[in-house]
């Protein structure tokens, strides 16, 4: 891994922030090592501030109308922007046309232009051309890697000595990588070292030492990918726990996922996240989520471990109301229910230990 962070970044996010299909931008608010995160384009909320308007705590990240103020409001700060990072994730991946003139802007700027997105700007002839012409980089974070880096599933996770725990969700865009992150924050901070293993290009975008995108692999090669990841923040880091990020959800029409973490991860339990306001899959109307008891009982069978906590999204909820779910779901499955945004991970952390027997002692 290069020296991070690498440099300034302006995150475009128009008409995304605030929603599912801004998640990307969202993770980068809230935590990131790659990028100094500099502003954030969204002219629905321009003026304010990102961490405001996403958590109700001010981080000082402003939300800005469009790319000429972010990049001067930089330079007035004394810290020019150096790249440009696609914040949006819509359904399909696919790159929005209003989004064009701002990235060939960008290019002219002499922006390097990062994208998590199915649309490879890198094979886009204009934007090839611009980025030439301006000396800059196009990286598309979700560009299959080369064959003949893969790795296929041998069974070394047999090795990995510390504890698995596999953070999956009822949906998708619900919150399942914050939750993974908050949670490898608040194992560290009650002494058990820990490690993340990112699935996705967020995580990627985050700087997450450990991964890979899970969505821009060859299906053969998935369960191999997971293993290496997995083995790798093992041997390389030494924590007493890994903490795997989910994708999609195991009954999501059309982002089925979970089942290649159960497979190759083989996490030793799993936490679950659900947001308890949402009651349709994300971007298809008409097809209703399935119940929480349902998805539990499916990941216990497809997985043979159990599922240990639930956390909250509260999206569409006030304060109250999510408290008051929170206890709901706790008496109806029996299992500890959290909202690690409104109060920390540190609670369900030291649950987790004790019922895992994590401690900080070297293996």
């Amino acid at each position: 891994m290069s020296a991070l962070p690498e440099g300034n970044a302006i995150v475009y996010c128009d008409g995304g922030f605030g929603t599912p299909n801004g998640k990307t931008a969202h993770g980068l608010v809230r935590f990131t090592r790659r990028y100094r995160v500099m502003s954030v384009i969204s002219a629905r909320h321009a003026g304010a501030d990102a961490g405001e308007v996403l958590d109700g705590r001010s981080n000082g990240i402003p939300l800005v109308a469009n790319l000429a103020h972010a990049i001067s409001r930089a330079e007035a700060d004394a810290a020019p922007a150096t790249h440009l990072v696609i914040g949006l994730a819509p359904d399909g991946g696919r790159l929005p046309p209003e989004a064009r003139r701002v990235v060939a802007d960008a290019i002219r700027a002499g922006l390097h232009v990062d994208s998590g997105l199915h649309d490879f700007l890198s094979e886009d002839d204009e934007f090839a051309a611009l980025a030439r012409a301006n000396g800059v980089r196009l990286r598309d974070v979700r560009k299959p890697p080369p064959r003949d880096q893969l790795h296929f599933f041998s069974g070394k996770i047999e090795q990995v000595t510390a504890q698995r725990i596999a953070v999956l969700g009822t949906d998708s865009a619900i919150g399942k990588r914050t939750t993974a992150v908050k949670l490898v924050e608040a194992f560290e901070q009650a002494g058990m070292p820990a490690e993340l293993v990112g699935t996705g290009q967020t995580s990627w975008m985050q700087g997450v030492r450990y991964g890979l995108i899970l969505d821009s692999l060859i299906n053969d090669f998935v369960a191999g990918e997971i293993e290496h990841a997995v083995w790798s923040a093992w041997e390389e880091a030494d924590p007493r726990v890994i903490v795997l990020e989910g994708q999609g959800s195991l009954m999501n029409p059309a982002y089925p996922g979970g089942f290649e973490l159960l497979a190759a991860g083989r996490p030793h339990a799993v936490v679950l996240q659900h947001a308890p306001a949402r009651k349709e899959y994300d971007g298809f109307p008409g097809y209703p989520l399935h119940a929480l008891g349902q998805q539990i009982q499916a990941i216990e069978i497809v997985s043979g471990r159990p599922v240990v906590a639930i956390t909250i999204n509260h999206e569409n909820m006030k304060p109250e109301q999510t408290r008051a779910a929170c206890q709901s779901i706790a008496h109806q499955t029996g299992l500890e229910t959290f909202d690690v945004l409104l109060d920390g991970a540190l609670v369900l952390a030291q649950s987790l230990a004790r019922m895992l027997a994590i401690s900080d002692e070297k293996r």
